[in-house]
């Protein structure tokens, strides 16, 4: 793999492990903050609201800056959402502090789909973005079944701290090996937002 990439893979696998990993953790985190199940399952509908408000959101405000001092701010919030569930007291606090932690995910694959693509040898533009989305596969098959039996073995808390580690080595990796490349000039979001008043051939329901 060109290791320039590899931050990009490394910010998947972490946000892939932290989207999952709480559905097997919900009876640990239920039993130790004194909430039913169902209760406890309302922070993956907090996770997932996040996810709705802060892809369009953080790509509206941040499209005028470098894509790499962006991806770096976006696992940054990452990274600092996830400790606050980590040692979030209550359930209103990790509640909201998933919320926060989702802001980031559709910001940081839709920027990094665009940085993969520039970034990647002539005619792999598609090879580099399916290598971000690896991270998401690994997070699937490893970090969450590990997240899972951490969680129930030890404490869910201690999951949420290895989300925390693959934040900040992604954040090193980003520094350390993303190219910088120069911001997208001349964005026009009025226009482009005028995109979804344009009805496509055989889109009518009439």
């Amino acid at each position: 793999m060109n290791k320039n990439l590899l931050p990009l893979t490394l910010g998947g696998l972490g946000i892939g492990i932290t989207e999952f990993v709480m559905m097997g953790l919900l009876p640990d985190i239920a039993k130790d903050l004194k909430v039913t199940i169902p209760q406890a399952g309302h922070l993956i509908s907090a996770y997932a609201l996040g996810v709705v408000i802060g892809a369009p959101l953080l790509i509206m405000i941040a499209g005028k800056y470098p894509p790499k001092k962006i991806l770096m701010a976006l696992m940054i919030m990452f990274t600092v959402f996830n400790a606050f569930s980590a040692f979030a007291p209550t359930f209103n606090i990790l509640f909201i502090s998933r919320l926060l932690s989702g802001l980031p995910h559709g910001a940081f694959f839709g920027v990094g789909s665009v940085v993969a693509s520039r970034i990647a040898e002539k005619g792999k533009a598609a090879q580099a973005v399916s290598l971000m989305f690896m991270g998401l596969t690994i997070a699937n098959i490893v970090g969450v079944p590990l997240g899972t039996f951490i969680g129930h073995n030890f404490s869910w808390r201690i999951s949420f701290a290895v989300v925390v580690f693959v934040g900040l080595i992604t954040l090193l990796s980003l520094k350390l090996w993303l190219p910088a490349l120069e911001a997208t000039k001349n964005r026009d979001l009025k226009a482009e937002l005028s995109f979804f008043k344009k009805e496509k051939p055989g889109s009518s329901f009439l």
